[in-house]
């Protein structure tokens, strides 16, 4: 399939985990369509945004941290059938690295697709609502170390 026979969505997420492994994410509300559950921080990216000014301004809006990301941890993507529009799409995901610089933990977003961020143990995670970008990531994590 060629470039303009499809739509394509950019995200960009940010894994962040704490000395006592506690991971910061965000609850995804299911926009209506879906089950809520546990995912990164992060979102789609705007037209006219670069990738990493995307990535800062969706952690702030979901978390209320200011972020400076840092390395590319992981790399994914995915193909689906649009549902706002005809036609398949293919959504390109990257998670990268951050350290906080500074806010405080809230949502900020007004009717957004987050409901809360919360800092959640590993340990805890088992069992657990979560996206696929979680487990993504946390597995390029460990392949890291």
């Amino acid at each position: 399939m060629e470039f303009f026979e499809y739509h394509t969505r950019l995200a960009a997420y940010v894994l962040m985990v704490d000395d006592q492994e506690r991971a910061l994410l965000a609850w995804w509300n299911g926009e209506g369509h879906s089950d809520p559950e546990w995912s990164l921080p992060g979102g789609g990216i705007d037209y006219d945004e670069s990738i990493l000014d995307g990535v800062v301004r969706e952690v702030f809006e979901e978390t209320g941290y200011h972020v400076e990301p840092g390395a590319l941890l992981a790399e994914h993507h995915f193909t689906a059938q649009g549902r706002t529009f005809d036609g398949p799409f293919r959504s390109q995901r990257f998670v990268f690295e951050a350290t906080i610089t500074g806010g405080e933990l809230g949502t900020t977003e007004v009717d957004g697709s987050t409901d809360y961020a919360q800092w959640v143990p590993l340990a805890d995670l088992e069992g657990q609502p979560r996206s696929e970008i979680v487990d993504i990531a946390l597995a390029a994590r460990e392949a890291k170390k």
